[in-house]
C-alpha cells in the first residue's frame, strides 16, 4: 500500500466491477499511480483518521481527492461524508460523491454536508470512464487546494 503522503485518489468503492472501471480510466490518462482502493466507508474512516479508538492521535492521511460512492456496506457514504467535513484538519480534502443515486434527497444532503461535486455514474461504459478521467485531471492538475493546518485539532469522529 502508498505511504499516507502518496495518496492523491482515495477510491471509495464496494462494487469491484465501478471500481475496476474507474481505476483502468484513471490509469489511461496516467492518475493513478497513487490510488488506494477500500470497499466500505469504515475502511474509508479507518485510512483517513485511523483505528476508531486512535481519536487523540494527530495523524490524518490527506489524499487529494476523495471519490465516494453512497451505498456501502457498514458506514454508508453521507457518514463518511459527515465526518470528513466535521473534522477541522480534514474538511478541506475534496470529496467527490460517484454514485447511482439520482434521488433529490441525496444530492441535497450531501452539498448541505459540504461535498465539492455529486456526479451519478454514467451507466454507459465509455461515458463513465471519460467522466471517472475528467475527475481526475480536474482534481489532481488543475484545482488548487489549499494547504493543510498543523493546529492541533483533534478528529470530531468517530464511529
Amino acid at each position: 500500500m502508498n505511504t499516507a503522503n502518496e495518496v492523491e485518489i482515495l477510491l471509495v468503492e464496494d462494487n469491484p466491477r465501478d471500481a475496476e472501471l474507474a481505476m483502468r480510466a484513471l490509469k489511461q490518462r496516467h492518475l493513478a499511480n497513487k490510488l488506494v482502493w477500500v470497499k466500505d466507508g469504515a475502511a474509508a474512516l479507518e485510512f483517513i483518521f485511523g483505528p476508531p479508538n486512535n481519536a487523540g492521535n494527530s495523524a490524518l492521511r490527506r489524499p487529494k481527492i476523495i471519490l465516494l460512492d453512497l451505498k456501502l456496506p457498514k458506514v454508508d457514504g453521507l457518514e463518511v461524508l459527515r465526518q470528513i467535513k466535521a473534522d477541522a484538519k480534514a474538511k478541506t480534502i475534496p470529496v467527490v460523491v460517484l454514485t447511482s443515486s439520482r434521488e433529490e434527497q441525496d444530492i441535497v444532503r450531501t452539498y448541505e454536508l459540504g461535498v465539492n461535486s455529486y456526479i451519478v455514474k454514467p451507466v454507459n461504459f465509455d461515458n463513465f470512464s471519460e467522466a471517472v478521467a475528467q475527475l481526475g485531471c480536474y482534481w489532481l492538475l488543475l484545482n488548487e487546494p489549499p494547504r493543510p493546518t498543523d493546529g492541533a485539532d483533534k478528529p470530531n469522529h468517530r464511529l
